[in-house]
């Protein structure tokens, strides 16, 4: 089967993309910054620890249900020191709501032990570490560091990959290569903005079945769009 091709060209012996389609994506945030001014990360924490656990959470789970749980996680398990030395079983109890319990348990469990033996209990605040602690990869990690941590980042989930390859953005499926290409064209202060936008994005107009194209703010910088004019990069 054929490869596809990337949305990037060989410019200067780096990878950079097509102008205009630079041009369309940058387009596309400062509509989306228009239509959410108040696009925020919807997890609800109060410091780097308690967003690095609720975002675990959140995997196959609604932010909604995540926040319901965290309360009383939290006060039964405050810091990673207590979480560490958490009672397997009361765990899993408590997290069971979220779905898939029993791997977030161990997850869990796992990096909090980490973040106590090599960061003296205190969630790191940079990208090679944070992906080094049991159960973290790059989007959690990107959640963290943009929103804890002020450190701008962009966090490819469902409705980020879905969006992107909707809008023409990229024709990848791989999370890592979608965020590579992503990053060439959005500014680096605004990828966790960005990120943000386009999730609420995601979640209130172009669902995954059902988009509201009809009544899509940002329908003319999509190709996807019904009678659409905008063409798709290849």
């Amino acid at each position: 089967m054929a490869s596809r091709t990337p949305l990037t060209v060989a410019v200067a012996g780096a990878d950079a993309p097509p102008v205009a389609l630079t041009r369309r994506a940058r387009a596309i945030n400062r509509a989306l910054a228009e239509v959410y001014p108040d696009a925020h990360c919807e997890l609800d924490y109060d410091n780097p620890f308690q967003l690095l656990v609720a975002t675990v959470l959140s995997a196959q789970c609604t932010d909604v249900r995540v926040n319901q749980v965290t309360p009383g996680l939290f006060a039964a398990y405050p810091d990673a020191q207590a979480m560490a030395g958490a009672d397997r079983d009361h765990l899993e109890e408590l997290i069971r709501p979220t779905g898939f319990f029993r791997s977030k348990a161990e997850s869990l469990l796992g990096l909090s032990r980490d973040i106590v033996e090599r960061y003296d209990g205190e969630v790191p605040g940079r990208l090679k570490d944070l992906t080094t602690l049991r159960g973290v990869g790059r989007k959690t990690a990107n959640v963290v560091l943009g929103n804890a941590f002020g450190i701008p980042g962009i966090t490819v989930d469902t409705h980020m990959g879905r969006l992107a390859r909707r809008l023409g953005l990229t024709v990848e499926e791989d999370p890592v290569v979608v965020e590579r290409e992503l990053m060439a064209l959005i500014e680096r202060p605004e990828w966790t903005l960005w990120s943000h936008r386009v999730i609420f994005h995601g979640r209130r107009r172009c669902m995954a079945r059902k988009p509201e194209c009809g009544a899509c703010e940002i329908a003319a910088l999509c190709p996807s769009a019904p009678g659409a004019r905008v063409r798709a990069a290849s």
